[in-house]
């Protein structure tokens, strides 16, 4: 007896000793990351950044106004999709579908897309407009941001109902309320928070994304609004300006990337004070 405790102590110290090794690796080369972004972007940061386009090669300045309003335009296009979609998916999931065997076939290929390689949704964008269009366009962009945040949406839209108590659902009912009205007084109200932010989460898990928009909407180095031409984008922007033998673009690209994390990390907080708030 004393020799398996013995035993059962020392894997229990190499297995916790393991943990904590992970663990330190983890943090040393997020905070590393976050280090470096910070340190080069702060110090590449300037207004010209938000009032001008993006420079041509081989010039002096500053500027990156052009890859931020394409990048907003194009994640308005794909939450003006993936919102209601994923919403109406998650409700039927959660409402009227429940256990059946449609229901779940649904909820297996939302967890298949929810895994899915962001190239692989940036190439069915390409496929079903880039190439039919005969060129790159916003609006594909748009469509590929959507097919990523829907599963997103509709997961956690289908999570938050089901939390909400079946006996606010049957004292809507009984008070003679019919069912669209359950849904959107009753559960959508109780539920709100979590949806909300799922939302939120869908937002910073596209802000990013780069693949897809490499074969959807591409770049343009001028200010453009028009979602039916190619359009400058900011992970375009960075991706192509780290790779250029230009101090100033490079200078850019930290700079977009310092942005591009403190809109992601600030989307997180307010997601997660959000989801603490509608709980308590």
């Amino acid at each position: 007896m004393d020799s398996l405790h013995i035993r059962r102590k020392a894997v229990n110290a190499v297995a916790t000793a393991f943990m904590y090794g992970a663990t330190f690796v983890g943090l040393f080369f997020l905070v590393w990351l976050l280090w470096s972004t910070l340190h080069l972007g702060l110090a590449a940061m300037h207004w010209d950044l938000f009032l001008k386009d993006t420079p041509p090669p081989g010039t002096d300045g500053m500027g990156l106004r052009n890859a931020f309003v394409g990048s907003l335009i194009l994640m308005g296009i794909a939450m003006a999709i993936g919102i209601p979609v994923g919403l109406m998916a998650g409700t039927w999931l959660a409402e009227y579908g429940g256990k059946t065997r449609a229901a779940n076939a649904v909820r297996f290929v939302n967890d298949i897309m929810l895994s899915a390689p962001s190239i692989e949704i940036g190439l069915f964008a390409y496929a079903i407009l880039v190439d039919p269009m005969g060129h790159f366009s916003g609006l594909s962009g748009g469509v590929a941001l959507a097919v990523l945040v829907i599963p997103i949406i509709v997961k956690t839209t289908d999570e938050m109902l089901g939390l909400v108590g079946r006996d606010l659902r049957e004292a809507a009912v009984a008070l003679g309320a019919p069912m669209w009205k359950v849904v959107t007084r009753v559960t959508w109200k109780g539920a709100r928070a979590g949806i909300v932010t799922g939302i939120l989460i869908g937002v910073a898990r596209i802000s990013g994304e780069t693949a897809p928009l490499l074969f959807t909407a591409l770049n343009n180095q001028y200010f453009s609004a028009d979602i039916l031409h190619p359009m400058a984008n900011l992970p375009v922007v960075i991706f192509q300006f780290a790779m250029s033998p230009y101090r100033n673009w490079k200078e850019m690209a930290w700079a977009g990337a310092f942005v591009s994390i403190a809109f992601v990390l600030l989307l997180n907080v307010g997601a997660r004070l959000l989801f603490r708030r509608g709980k308590s």
